[in-house]
């Protein structure tokens, strides 16, 4: 299965008390709701976590990802995953 990758346009909001981090998608559509539970990379394409759920408004919804322990989280840098 050959997976492509995307680039999500996001707006950083802030963090949870589950210590998730919480974007806001710009750009939206449904093709993009198969990256629920995908890894997101940063702009070097270092794996920094998965994303953890997908909700709130169709059109713009909001995206909480689970950073991984070992890795920085940066809220600026760009974010790509994959979609199959």
């Amino acid at each position: 299965m050959k997976k492509n990758w995307v680039k999500l346009n996001l707006f950083y909001i802030g963090q949870s008390t589950k210590r998730h981090q919480i974007f806001r998608a710009k750009n939206w559509n449904n093709k993009l709701e198969k990256v629920f539970k995908q890894p997101i990379f940063n702009q070097k394409y270092e794996k920094i976590g998965f994303i953890k759920d997908i909700f709130g408004p169709i059109d713009f919804p909001f995206i909480s990802i689970k950073p991984l322990s070992n890795q920085t989280f940066t809220p600026n840098d760009m974010y790509f995953t994959k979609i199959a």
